[in-house]
């Protein structure tokens, strides 16, 4: 599917199933996200660019690689989306970070934002956008859209799972952002859950159901 990179890693898999068991506590749900979060962000920065710079070692001066350019900035949308940060954010501790508040009406399973904060630059960076889920796909497409509000060009989205009807409506909407994610289920039911899924990953992060 062109646009969408299915992250197949044995690591990612093996989390991702410990995830999906409807028994997985919450500490163990949460420990898992942010670990394999970690490991989406490798696959998502694979292709960063770089330049050589000149630096001196114990023992003489080299030429080494270093990113190119201004930094990330990794974009969360509230509140499940928090759950990849911290293990982003280890491995790129000086990316900026934007949030994005929205929920999905549950009558409409329309996107309502609800707070947005960016950094001020954020046009000059490469952001990635993430949500556990990608199922109607009306909140990723509402951030995507606020997003470029403010001037972003470079934009790339991260999932944990995916369906094949959020898929195809964020690239109908956004062909320009392509979708990092470890899997894409088989549909999504009346509700507008993945299925088979794993639930709903906020309630799962915070044990409020």
């Amino acid at each position: 599917m062109g646009g969408v990179h299915v992250i197949e890693h044995p690591l990612v898999q093996h989390k991702l199933t410990l995830m999906r068991e409807v028994g997985r506590s919450t500490k163990g749900f949460r420990q898992l996200l942010n670990e394999i979060g970690m490991l989406l962000c490798y696959e998502v920065t694979r292709d960063l660019p770089l330049e050589q710079i000149e630096i001196e070692t114990p023992l003489t001066k080299m030429q080494a690689p270093m990113l190119a350019g201004k930094k990330l900035v990794f974009a969360p949308i509230l509140r499940a989306g928090v759950g990849f940060l911290d293990g982003m954010l280890e491995l790129v501790p000086s990316a900026r970070v934007a949030h994005i508040g929205l929920y999905r009406d549950p009558k409409t399973l329309v996107a309502v934002e609800y707070y947005f904060k960016a950094p001020h630059d954020i046009a000059e960076r490469l952001v990635i956008v993430m949500d556990p889920m990608l199922a109607t796909a009306n909140s990723a497409t509402a951030a995507i859209e606020r997003i470029k509000e403010r001037g972003a060009r470079d934009i790339r989205f991260v999932c944990l799972l995916a369906a094949p009807e959020g898929v195809a409506k964020l690239r109908a909407e956004h062909p320009d952002v392509e979708i990092w994610t470890a899997s894409i289920d088989s549909h999504l039911n009346d509700h507008g859950y993945i299925v088979p899924g794993l639930g709903d990953a906020g309630d799962r992060m915070y044990g409020t159901k």
